[in-house]
């Protein structure tokens, strides 16, 4: 019996062989579908009157600043060759090497950013409550945001960290690592893993880390945020902010699992680590992405408590 698993053979990134159209893509239009319909779904609920064409409008607005923002910050701060500093035109080029890729590369702390700039300047220009909105949005991302991840995961990209675990997935894009380096032998005898004589290189399992952040960040995430936490949070603005906390916290504990961008991986190591990015060494090594998630939860903290204020200083 196998200790880990294989990636599926026939998945393919794209749906129809041949044709431009990806699965990625596919379910990125679902994530957007699911937010768009409990967003409409709240507004019903809590009888609010709007313009026509509103929700359509507001949720486009999002969803084009969500692309912008975390095209660029893709680009920009996570590549580190400096290609698209010198060439800004291709931020936004859907083709590669003469292939149509679309945009392939997105990040998801630059979505929120862009995200969140369009979402307040809509509403400005609109009049409309800024936190109120804001409240519904974030409760109608996660579980469409369930559907962006599963799509990282028919791409076959965004993969784990080299795991012993059984549920470790070997995917075919991933790195392979030379037989000879001490941590991927002591892999292979724990995996029970033999290999041809004239065999130089090796791809190892991985953790399927777009699932776990399917699962964690999305539908538990939404979850808590659509039946849990408005039975105790009663501000405008306090979903937002939890949407914050609770986000970040699950992607911090799923970046140790995680394999950290290219030359974006530790810059906070306080434990050792002795091959950067392939295995959890330590609690103490902070990944670019945890460094940000931090921030998001202190800002979730720090936007509760201004809210908080806020609400008082309106009852009185």
């Amino acid at each position: 019996m196998l200790a880990y698993l294989n990636y599926p053979s026939w998945i393919k990134p794209e749906i129809i062989p041949g044709l431009p159209i990806r699965w990625y893509g596919l379910m990125y239009l679902v994530a957007f579908a699911i937010a768009y319909y409990l967003l409409n779904y709240q507004i019903k609920q809590k009888k609010l009157n709007t313009q026509k064409d509103i929700v359509s409008d507001y949720v486009t607005w999002v969803i084009v600043g969500v692309i912008v923002g975390a095209r660029i910050f893709a680009t920009l701060v996570y590549d580190t060759s400096g290609r698209y500093w010198t060439a800004p035109w291709l931020i936004f080029w859907p083709f590669q090497n003469g292939h149509f890729t679309g945009l392939a590369g997105m990040s998801y702390h630059g979505g929120v950013i862009g995200g969140t700039i369009a979402a307040v300047i809509f509403s400005k220009i609109k009049k409309m409550d800024v936190l109120v909105w804001g409240d519904m949005l974030v409760t109608s991302i996660p579980l469409g945001y369930t559907f962006g991840r599963i799509g990282n995961f028919l791409n076959g990209e965004l993969y784990g960290r080299v795991t012993t675990a059984p549920w470790g997935v070997i995917f075919p894009n991933a790195e392979k690592f030379d037989v000879n380096q001490p941590w991927v032998k002591d892999t292979m005898n724990r995996l029970n893993i033999t290999i041809a004589n004239n065999m130089d290189k090796i791809n190892l399992p991985r953790h399927p880390s777009q699932l776990y952040e399917a699962l964690f960040e999305g539908v538990i995430l939404w979850l808590l945020l659509w039946f849990v936490i408005p039975r105790f949070v009663k501000v405008r603005g306090g979903l937002i902010s939890f949407y914050l906390i609770g986000y970040g916290f699950f992607r911090f504990v799923i970046e140790y699992f995680r394999e950290p961008d290219v030359g974006m991986d530790f810059p906070i190591m306080f434990g050792v680590q002795n091959n950067p990015n392939y295995l959890f060494q330590s609690l103490f090594n902070f990944t670019t992405g945890q460094i940000l998630c931090f921030l998001m939860i202190l800002g979730g903290i720090i936007s509760y408590i201004a809210f908080v204020q806020v609400d008082r200083k309106t009852k009185k």
